[in-house]
């Protein structure tokens, strides 16, 4: 079968690799689509941490079940599945809390271990689920949603409160979603106005703030004075997630959802006097993934225009630095298979 391997940082190569054979409690997946990720990004530009080469890309994942022995999930051949890339040990302090999602010893596809830019992959069944009527690409975003699902869920949003949610790329756009879902009034940041106007029209947010443009002012000015209540921040970058901190309401929730490979640091005498909650979000559970599931099949969530860049397998490596640039305008982009 045909992989796509990045050996080093800017080096992606093909590579002839044969068909993974199935051990007990695994299932075979053709993989029929990929999911371009921020992760992915980073890995290919060597900024992702956690991370080590060479390496098989790609964690957003859908496909068909090629080969399934007897199972618990009721899987069998020729089911449309996504796979929830999240390898947890099931026996860790987090593990036996009921938080697989960050396990201490994750190992998550294409990052701790080979990923699924590659015609086959072998994957546990506990770790995929049944995608019924929804579109293989639907299918294959559901897990970069499942991530703004699964802080939404983690920061106990109430019905009409203000929160903020900084960055407005994939991951920052389906928590504005699952956030307005909830009955809250969101409010989009971002450094990119065309970005801004796509929360509108694709998440439904509230209102929006420029983030080079007076944010604090602004922000306050939207929330007569108050601030928003949650902040989330979904940019993966240090100066904002730093700067977040003067956005959050007194007593209320700083969430961080994007990853930084660097320090971030704060003022404790602020941080006190707000009496402030700072939270960090990991990956999602299954629980988010059936709730994501559940919307895209109900018509109440939508794949239209979250996906604006698409590539055969074969063009993916004299296409993919183009995913990188600005103008390119990426949202989200799929990988056929």
């Amino acid at each position: 079968m045909k992989s796509i391997v990045c050996l080093q940082p800017d080096k992606f190569v093909y590579e002839e690799k044969d068909v993974p054979k199935v051990q007990e409690g695994d299932a075979l997946i053709q993989i029929k689509r990929i999911g371009v990720c921020g992760t992915d990004l980073h890995a290919y530009k060597g900024n992702q941490p956690y991370f080590s080469y060479p390496r098989v890309l790609g964690h957003e994942l859908s496909g068909l079940i090629e080969k399934v022995g007897p199972n618990q999930e009721g899987l069998k051949a020729g089911d449309q599945v996504a796979v929830i890339p999240y390898i947890e040990c099931g026996n860790c302090i987090a593990c036996r809390r009921g938080k697989p999602n960050c396990c201490t010893d994750m190992q998550v596809m294409g990052v701790h271990r080979d990923g699924g830019m590659q015609q086959y992959i072998s994957v546990p069944t506990k770790n995929l689920m049944k995608t019924g009527d929804v579109t293989l690409e639907e299918a294959a975003i559901i897990e970069p949603l499942a991530i703004g699902a699964h802080a939404v869920r983690r920061s106990c949003v109430a019905k009409g409160e203000y929160v903020l949610v900084i960055g407005a790329g994939p991951i920052g756009l389906g928590v504005m979603a699952f956030a307005r879902e909830q009955g809250a009034r969101v409010i989009a940041m971002d450094v990119n106005e065309e970005r801004l106007q796509f929360c509108k029209e694709w998440a439904k947010v509230e209102a929006t703030v420029h983030a080079l443009d007076n944010p604090l002012q602004n922000l306050e000015q939207i929330t007569n004075g108050d601030l928003p209540t949650i902040v989330y921040d979904a940019t993966g970058n240090v100066h904002s997630m730093t700067q977040a901190f003067q956005y959050v309401a007194h007593g209320g929730k700083l969430v961080y959802v994007g990853l930084v490979k660097d320090e971030i640091r704060f003022s404790d005498p602020d941080f006190h006097k707000k009496e402030l909650t700072l939270m960090g979000s990991r990956n999602a559970t299954r629980e988010d993934f059936k709730y994501v599931l559940k919307l895209l099949s109900s018509g109440n969530m939508s794949a239209t225009n979250y996906i604006t860049h698409r590539s055969s397998f074969d063009e993916v490596i004299d296409v993919f630095e183009s995913f990188l640039l600005p103008e390119s305008k990426v949202i989200k982009a799929i990988i056929e298979v």
